[in-house]
């Protein structure tokens, strides 16, 4: 608690104009809606105050753990015991250059898709109905239906562990599925991208988009809070396939279940705990295996 309180002065000292909270409920900032208390809540606004809040942060040796908007995460019942530094803040989307979009990492996937369709360009088409921001996709190489970040991300900034800015081009991103340079190197931290996409129809690009939302809406549990697909695609099956095939489609453990609507999808019925989360997808993983002998992995990011 007491490094805690240095902290925290150090960060008004170094930028009193970036929100810091204290027990701040990580429920209300992941879309599982699960997740106690932080010891410390950090808000900048610009990268410049990211960079000065990430230096503050680990010279006073706290845990750190960066979050956009929450999308890929399972939260301890006991919270963070750190400081958690949440980007959302920093979500400018603007043209640049032709046919490009440089898009800071707090910005929402739906609006940098939003954005480019009034710009009249297509290919971020897919990441309309995706709940991430910028810096958590290219983290995970997110992607959905026809597309994926890999296939539009050109360039990236970043800062490394001693607050140094960098940048990746085209094939340093090593972009794999759901991973990428940064899932190998987490002291990095993702501060803009420039996506390159390509001309195109406004009206036929919203016509697609429309399309994709009505398919989630019309297949997945939109109504119930998730992280979207819980489990990552084996190789030569669909999670969600095996995971009903198991029979396991509106199982419980307490609050959480089993999508009933479709199985891939882990949902909070209501006041699901962290720890009810973990015993289902362990049920989960232990009848697909039992049944099928293939490994579910989680993908999920669990911080405990």
């Amino acid at each position: 608690m007491e490094k805690t309180k240095r902290c925290m002065a150090a960060l008004h000292e170094a930028a009193p104009e970036i929100e810091v909270m204290v027990g701040e409920p990580m429920c209300r900032h992941t879309t599982f809606a699960i997740g106690g208390a932080a010891d410390l809540f950090v808000v900048p606004k610009t990268p410049g105050q990211l960079a000065k809040a990430l230096q503050v942060i680990r010279d006073c040796g706290l845990p750190l753990l960066l979050l956009g908007n929450g999308s890929n995460m399972l939260v301890s019942d006991a919270g963070y015991r750190g400081a958690v530094v949440c980007t959302t803040e920093m979500d400018d989307v603007r043209a640049v250059g032709e046919n490009r979009l440089i898009v800071q990492a707090g910005a929402l996937l739906s609006r940098v898709s939003r954005y480019a369709q009034r710009a009249g360009l297509t290919g971020a088409e897919f990441a309309g109905g995706i709940p991430g921001s910028l810096g958590g996709a290219v983290f995970m190489n997110a992607g959905a239906y026809d597309g994926q970040m890999a296939g539009i991300v050109e360039q990236t900034e970043y800062l490394d562990g001693s607050g140094t800015v960098h940048t990746l081009t085209g094939e340093e991103h090593c972009f794999a599925y759901r991973g990428s340079a940064f899932r190998a190197h987490p002291d990095w931290v993702v501060l803009r991208s420039v996506l390159r996409l390509q001309p195109g129809d406004p009206a036929a690009i919203l016509d697609k988009m429309n399309d994709f939302a009505q398919r989630r809406r019309d297949k997945q549990p939109l109504n119930y809070p998730s992280a979207g697909s819980t489990f990552k695609r084996p190789e030569g099956y669909f999670a969600g396939r095996l995971i009903e095939d198991a029979g396991l489609k509106g199982v419980s453990v307490g609050a959480a279940q089993v999508s009933e609507k479709h199985a891939g999808f882990l949902i909070n019925r209501g006041g699901a705990t962290c720890e009810e989360m973990l015993r289902l997808i362990e049920l989960v993983q232990q009848r697909v295996r039992e049944k099928f002998g293939v490994e579910l992995e989680c993908e999920v990011r669990i911080i405990r």
